[in-house]
């Protein structure tokens, strides 16, 4: 069993080829899919998709990339809409949400101050309902640390994760996993595959980002739920794993840093 812990299935991209695209993932031994919100407007979409698809699940958040657009009235519209989605067990977290401080707009005075309003109002909406946060860490790993050393959420996942060993232990001891993704299948990313093959594996679980973050063997074409199990075959291969226990033990992961996927099994 393999689960992707971060996939925009419901993005442009794949058009109306969705369904498909889960059930080819399924195929291949892709169990689960967590299908992350990225702004209000596509709230149901999330929700109908991992409704209508055997192996999706889903998370409500609001992505630092959509802040600049979005107003702060979003953040209530977000609360109010916990307590209905804790009724659909395919519901699992709080995401995606984070900073980023990579895009040169995102960082002037105004929408560092606006992305931090939203992130930390998010953590807070994951406390408040005991809830684990999917997180977007871009160039802002120390400050997003800051706020969730204050606000202690209930874990999650730190996803796409380009820290430092020092920062990816902070997560790791804060009771977060460290996404890896298609990034970690390039043999020049040397800093994502140290991080592969030193940090304690319970603290691993696989991702694809898709359609975003392709793996070497198909970049720069559309990345897909379905190329997991081969991302998850780079990581044995660091690691000098079996395939069969890097699937069992990210998965396991998976499972421990999302409770309510784990109800799903």
């Amino acid at each position: 069993m393999w689960i992707d812990t971060h996939c925009h299935l419901d993005a442009g991209e794949f058009g109306i080829e969705s369904a498909v695209i889960a059930a080819r993932a399924l195929q291949q031994g892709v169990s689960w899919i967590v299908i992350p919100a990225i702004a209000p407007e596509n709230f149901e979409a999330v929700r109908q998709l991992a409704r209508s698809q055997s192996n999706c699940t889903y998370a409500l958040g609001i992505h630092p990339l959509y802040v600049p657009q979005t107003d702060p009235s979003a953040l209530e519209k977000l609360r109010k809409a916990i307590p209905s989605a804790l009724e659909d067990p395919r519901f699992v977290a709080i995401g995606e949400i984070g900073l980023d401080f990579f895009i040169p707009e995102l960082c002037l005075p105004t929408m560092r101050e606006k992305q931090l309003q939203f992130y930390t109002e998010q953590l807070k909406i994951a406390r408040d309902f005991d809830l684990p946060v999917l997180l977007h860490v871009r160039r802002s790993q120390d400050i997003i640390l800051k706020h969730l050393r204050r606000l202690k959420p209930a874990g999650g996942i730190a996803h796409a994760f380009n820290g430092s060993a020092q920062q990816a232990t902070a997560f790791v001891d804060l009771g977060f996993k460290l996404g890896l993704g298609g990034a970690m299948t390039f043999p020049r990313a040397l800093q994502i595959r140290r991080l592969a093959l030193h940090m304690p594996l319970a603290s691993l679980v696989l991702e694809t980002d898709a359609p975003d973050i392709s793996p070497c063997w198909i970049h720069p074409r559309r990345n897909s739920p379905e190329y997991l199990p081969g991302i998850g075959a780079n990581l044995a291969e660091i690691r000098g794993m079996t395939l069969d226990a890097v699937a069992q033990a990210t998965s396991a992961n998976a499972c421990d840093a999302l409770p309510r996927l784990a109800r799903l099994l």
